[in-house]
């Protein structure tokens, strides 16, 4: 019983210090949008937003569960920060001057975008996901959360790759869930994140057009345009985007030792480092021999989209995949989950009771207002 109540105090607390922190990120950004308008782009509008940006990096560790935290990491950390930097020099999202004040503030810390009218009608739209898109997995997450409890007679290559397609699922859901709310209240759209990267066909395509194209699309005003625009100076306007891709790799390397560092609190083994290091370094000799054969000799798709794959999945066993194992995320959240489920069946177990309890109350007070 003690337990339980340890348990649901602690969910409180969490809850309690999740609305404070996104108050603050609220605030903060009314800040920024004002000082945006009076203070102008450069350096001095960056030393502007510094201790916001400090901030930022702060905030999230004052939570710890792996949903709330995690998600309050990326968004606030990262995505926030970032579209911060991009502003100082008014570049990014939120240097658009049509967009209202609550636009900006959702814009700035969420993943979405300021919806534009089709210009034409020869623009197709991108066809609609199917209407058992969402459930399907959503069964799927049930089905794998299952089949977790029979880990320890299970390959741990296997665990990795539905651990893989988890997290993947859970990303769809919850950018999901914030697209509906942004396109019903404020018109706003999802940045698009995934784009079927199972059928990436090279490194370049799963980076730059399938996978996290929204990170992509983030880091790109505040990390790979200054980076281009030095190598350009060095090395020459065909060959400039190779160590600017390095470059972008590397803050995203240090991005996600961060969001692990909030998740876990321990001391980085820096594998997640190599990993992105790894890519940073595979990706640039991939374009270079692109430019190198100039559209000869390619690969076809049945090869080329399996090897790719294959890639990428052999390094993220390797180097990606057991840091999530090392903070212990999957325990974690079926924790999460429990202490969630067992918090909801006690609320709605207490207002059924209260509910019962007037019921009666009414009843046996019934014949005395008859009489």
């Amino acid at each position: 019983m003690e337990g339980k109540i340890y348990q649901n105090h602690t969910l409180e607390w969490e809850i309690s210090t999740f609305i404070k922190i996104w108050v603050s990120v609220v605030v903060s950004l009314l800040y920024c949008h004002v000082a945006s308008k009076f203070v102008p782009r450069g350096l001095t509008r960056l030393l502007t937003f510094i201790p916001v940006v400090c901030l930022f990096l702060v905030l999230p560790l004052h939570l710890h569960s792996m949903h709330l935290g995690g998600m309050s990491a990326f968004f606030i950390a990262w995505l926030a920060n970032f579209k911060l930097l991009s502003l100082a020099f008014d570049k990014g999202p939120l240097s658009d001057p049509s967009l209202s004040l609550p636009q900006f503030v959702a814009i700035g810390c969420f993943p979405i975008k300021k919806s534009h009218p089709i210009p034409s009608p020869s623009i197709s739209k991108k066809p609609r996901k199917s209407l058992w898109n969402y459930p399907t997995k959503i069964l799927l997450i049930a089905v794998f959360i299952r089949i977790y409890d029979y880990s320890d007679h299970l390959n741990p290559k296997l665990i990795m790759v539905l651990y893989g397609f988890h997290i993947y699922f859970m990303l769809e859901l919850i950018l999901a869930t914030v697209a509906a709310l942004a396109r019903s209240v404020l018109g706003l759209e999802l940045e698009p994140q995934f784009n079927d990267p199972y059928l990436s066909t090279s490194l370049q395509d799963f980076w730059g057009r399938r996978w996290n194209i929204m990170v992509t699309r983030t880091l790109r005003p505040p990390v790979y345009d200054p980076a281009l625009s030095v190598s350009t100076r060095v090395v020459g306007r065909k060959w400039a985007p190779l160590p600017a891709v390095f470059c972008t790799f590397v803050v995203s390397a240090l991005m996600h030792e961060l969001i692990f560092y909030y998740l876990g609190r321990k001391r980085p083994t820096w594998e997640m480092t190599w990993f992105f290091l790894l890519h940073g370094v595979s990706l640039p000799v991939e374009i270079a021999i692109k430019k190198v054969l100039n559209g000869r000799c390619q690969l076809p798709r049945v090869i080329s989209t399996p090897m790719t794959l294959g890639y990428v999945l052999v390094t993220s066993f390797w180097l990606f995949f057991p840091e999530f194992f090392r903070v212990k995320s999957n325990v974690r959240a079926f924790e999460e989950y429990a202490l969630v489920g067992a918090f909801l069946k006690d609320l709605l177990g207490g207002a059924v009771k209260s509910t019962n309890f007037n019921f009666n109350a009414t009843i046996i007070q019934l014949p005395y207002v008859l009489s």
